[in-house]
């Protein structure tokens, strides 16, 4: 690694509470290098350089010793530091005022794809936002093959937009809040590991560093900044996926929402935003790629003559395109209420649930209900 690189990691390490300040230093300084090797007199090139800015480059020495050692962490453990002015950087999140000096990368997806997507949400994802997910992505598969999906690797929202991803073959990315020598939660580990070869880990973060409160709410700002659009699935009235919503806004990147039903309390803060014009409200994905401009209109109207909206569930016998047309009217049945809306025998449909469970087309959920993968 060059001499830059490792006074990158130096000022990266100093700019934990800083981060704008140290950036404008960076960028009329022109490079790290240029700031450490001028660091007790950094006013002979940055004239107006703030009393605060002063102080705080004193620190240099010490913060180097750090850099120094996460370096040899990070090339003993195939993590690549990658600094603002590499190509490999992405670009989107350089124009952002609060972008990190350096990223710390495990993984191998090209983080400037052409088409990047951050999915967010609620860490208690309901079937129904579950379902969301799945469609979604199953169905920007179908429309756009190179799309990056990213997320924050946490529960409900984001560890199924993750999941999805790679059981769809698209790569996706997850921004941590914590150092690339731990995981959190620890239960996404296998999911993590798998997405270092279909995606990849990221994360402004040295190793050592806890998955503090704070962490969570900067690295927001990551999943947002690197993204052209940010959809949410599912937020409660104050959820996190919505700070993750306003910080795209900031940046100017697209935001969506999927709506749900009034009264259910995660879908409040997506039914909100999209009532206060804070998003735009998302049903389907070829709507989201149309509007994205990322497919020609010939294009997307043989897409749907595919079926790619509405997808029809393969090799299904009558009695379970039977079964599977009332669960479309009137999801979430019991076995006796499914009985008799689709006219059969409760022994006779026990079967027919057998196999369309086995077909992944429908789930057995807790009481005895039966309901419909999207």
């Amino acid at each position: 690694m060059s001499n830059e690189t490792l006074n990158a990691m130096t000022l990266a390490r100093l700019s934990y509470f800083n981060l704008s300040a140290i950036l404008q230093l960076y960028q009329k300084a022109g490079s790290a290098t240029a700031i450490v090797e001028n660091k007790n007199n950094i006013r002979d090139i940055i004239p107006d350089a703030s009393p605060k800015l002063v102080e705080l480059l004193r620190d240099c020495d010490r913060m180097r010793a750090r850099a120094e050692e996460e370096l040899e962490y990070d090339l003993t453990h195939d993590i690549k530091p990658i600094t603002i002015s590499d190509p490999e950087y992405p670009h989107r999140l350089t124009e952002c005022d609060d972008a990190p000096i350096v990223l710390y990368y495990k993984g191998n997806a090209d983080l400037n794809c052409s088409r990047v997507v951050n999915i967010v949400g609620t860490r208690k994802c309901t079937t129904y936002g579950q379902d969301m997910v799945r469609r979604f992505i199953a169905d920007l598969k179908s429309c756009c093959p190179q799309v990056l999906i990213v997320s924050g690797l946490a529960y409900g929202v984001d560890i199924c937009a993750h999941t999805q991803a790679l059981e769809h073959g698209l790569e996706t990315v997850g921004v941590l809040a914590h150092g690339l020598d731990d995981l959190y939660p620890y239960a996404h580990r296998n999911t993590a590991i798998e997405m270092t070869r279909h995606g990849g880990l990221l994360t402004e973060y040295m190793t050592h560093t806890n998955a503090d409160k704070i962490n969570f709410v900067r690295r927001n700002r990551i999943v947002a900044g690197m993204s052209d659009a940010c959809i949410l699935v599912e937020s409660a009235a104050h959820g996190g996926g919505l700070i993750t919503a306003d910080i795209s806004r900031s940046y100017n990147r697209d935001v969506f929402a999927f709506p749900g039903r009034v009264g259910d309390k995660y879908s409040e803060g997506c039914n909100n935003l999209i009532r206060d014009n804070g998003a735009a409200l998302l049903t389907n994905a070829l709507d989201f790629v149309k509007a994205m401009g990322w497919y020609s209109d010939a294009s997307l109207e043989k897409a749907r003559m595919e079926g790619i909206e509405r997808r029809i569930f393969p090799d299904l016998s009558p009695d379970e395109q039977r079964v599977v047309d009332v669960l479309a009217k009137h999801n979430d049945l019991h076995l006796n209420m499914l009985a008799t809306q689709a006219g059969m025998a409760v022994n006779q449909l026990v079967g027919v649930l057998f196999e369309l469970e086995m077909k992944g087309v429908i789930r057995t959920m807790a009481g005895g209900m039966y309901h419909l993968l999207a």
